[in-house]
């Protein structure tokens, strides 16, 4: 498989406009704090990984951010969050994983990890703990959210998966730090990963 992309999604770290569930439950402060610091991290770690380029698709569209200017900027575009990362996904380079920017155990591993299983699916997924993903990737261009999918919600992952006409690998399961009780766990210890075979 030839070099892939990786695709950043971000959203312009402004007071009370990132994070809003957690925010609603520690505070838009804190939340917001959390977010950035969060992003800043994956950005370093994936973007000094020489196995794939990163692309950053930021929302709203032409935010400039305190992210690294060498790496390309897409614009997120319009719609719900399925239109918008079908969007960002067609614009890069295939094969192409998107990632969520505020998974606090997301590795340049896990990445691999999904590349590796790519390379025997048609598109892959990243479980979160909560019932949502963290990561979709495709190897060759293709809408995967042209139907319903019930989002921030226990079934996100499953209303995805149940649309494609085709059978989707699955990558490592990480948790994501979306509300209170998640984010009690979060600051308990390190966010526990778990690996499909």
């Amino acid at each position: 498989m030839r070099r892939g992309a990786v695709v950043v999604m971000l959203r312009e770290a402004r007071l009370g406009a990132v994070k809003t569930r957690l925010g609603a439950d520690i505070g838009p402060a804190r939340a917001t704090a959390f977010y950035r610091r969060m992003a800043a991290g994956a950005l370093r770690r994936l973007a000094a990984d020489r196995r794939w380029r990163v692309v950053l698709a930021v929302t709203p569209d032409g935010a400039r951010g305190p992210w690294p200017r060498r790496l390309r900027r897409i614009g997120q575009g319009r719609g719900d969050i399925g239109r918008r990362m079908d969007r960002a996904l067609a614009r890069a380079p295939m094969p192409v994983l998107l990632v969520g920017s505020d998974i606090p155990g997301l590795r340049p591993r896990h990445v691999a990890h999904a590349f590796r299983r790519l390379r025997a699916a048609r598109a892959v997924f990243g479980p979160a703990e909560d019932g949502g993903f963290w990561l979709v990737g495709v190897r060759q261009r293709t809408r995967l959210f042209a139907g319903p999918v019930r989002w921030s919600h226990p079934e996100t992952l499953a209303d995805a998966l149940a649309q494609l006409p085709f059978p989707a690998a699955l990558a490592d399961r990480l948790a994501d730090v979306d509300d209170g009780a998640a984010w009690a766990a979060y600051t308990r210890g390190p966010c526990a990963t778990r690996s499909y075979p």
